[in-house]
């Protein structure tokens, strides 16, 4: 499993891109999706939700589980990713890529999110 090193990383296994106009990417680890196993629902904040750090904003259903999603950082959702709400499956097949889960506008930031290797560590 490769934890791209652009991106930061929450002890609750969602990755973060780096901030552009103040808007960053949110999607789950290589690491969740392959514990949840097959994704089949996905739940996700809508446009316009305020979300905060550490809190859930969302759900994703497995074959095996159902488990919360939370926002690494807080702010104010501007996007989600209609195809993995069409096709939960991207979530595994395509983690860091077209399964994203949402973009949010940063009004605050925790301290606590993990470079790609400490993330890779926390992890294992």
């Amino acid at each position: 499993m490769s934890n791209p090193q652009q991106l930061r990383y929450s002890k609750e296994h969602e990755w973060l891109s780096n901030a552009e106009n103040g808007v960053s990417t949110v999607g789950i680890t290589e690491h969740a999706a392959n514990a949840l196993g097959d994704v089949v629902y996905v739940q996700l904040p809508e446009v316009g939700d305020a979300v905060t750090a550490g809190e859930t904003c969302g759900e994703l259903e497995s074959t095996k589980s159902v488990s919360d999603l939370y926002s690494p950082v807080t702010g104010e959702i501007t996007a989600v990713n209609q195809d993995v709400v069409d096709d939960p499956s991207l979530v595994n097949s395509a983690p860091f890529e077209g399964g994203w889960l949402f973009k949010v506008k940063l009004t605050d930031e925790p301290d606590d999110l993990l470079s790609a290797d400490e993330y890779t560590a926390f992890a294992s």
